[in-house]
């Protein structure tokens, strides 16, 4: 309890709520509290959780990133922009309880103009994925290349390609590692342009079970 010295406008001695009343050389002041050290939610741990869990999903497409995110490699590499971009925008939840929703992640982000109704199909233990041919509207071009890819939310692992089939194929397949089946995957679809400076913000193309 603190004690007031001097009268209500005087200084006072003791802790207060949230304050402490100490003097130093006849002078009095006040000072906040010290927070609890033990407090597991500091900021430092917080955001440790939030890169903990999205380098568990940007690890296994390290290479796939470089290309997906070359264009935001200014300043720092392109992993580091992902890591950046999902932290802020996909990972949600409350300390510690935090997940990761794979929808809004993206795998690539560009200016190149997106694939027209892109969706994902299973069977027989790979992906097609299939688009309209949007040539010529924006900078696509026929020759730009599809990326897809799957991610393996039970292993972690992931399989995919920066250079499948063009634009104009409106065609592209993943086949899946045997020890695949039943597991539950994570479907993207990115391009970029054929020389490489051009790339499209990722589509999401939903979740699917490996059958």
């Amino acid at each position: 309890m603190g004690t007031i010295k001097q009268g209500i406008l005087g200084g006072f001695s003791g802790k207060v709520g949230t304050v402490i009343g100490p003097s130093w050389k006849g002078i009095s002041y006040m000072r906040g509290r010290a927070q609890n050290v033990k407090n597991p939610r500091t900021e430092g741990q917080v955001e440790q959780r939030k890169f903990s869990l999205t380098l568990e999903f940007l690890k296994p497409i390290t290479s796939y990133i470089r290309t997906g995110f070359k264009t935001y490699a200014n300043k720092q590499t392109a992993f580091n922009a992902a890591m950046s971009y999902i932290v802020k925008n996909a990972v949600s939840g409350v300390y510690p309880n935090y997940a990761l929703d794979y929808s809004l992640a993206l795998v690539s982000r560009g200016n190149l103009k997106q694939p027209a109704n892109a969706v994902a199909a299973m069977s027989s233990g790979k992906t097609t994925i299939t688009w309209s041919d949007n040539s010529g509207e924006g900078d696509a071009q026929s020759t730009d290349l599809a990326m897809p890819l799957a991610f393996n939310i039970n292993k972690g692992e992931a399989v995919f390609s920066t250079a499948s089939a063009s634009r104009a194929d409106q065609l592209a397949e993943l086949t899946f590692p045997t020890d695949w089946m039943g597991d539950t995957v994570e479907i993207y679809l990115g391009f970029v342009s054929a020389d490489g400076t051009s790339v499209a913000t990722s589509l999401y193309l939903g979740q699917n079970t490996v059958i």
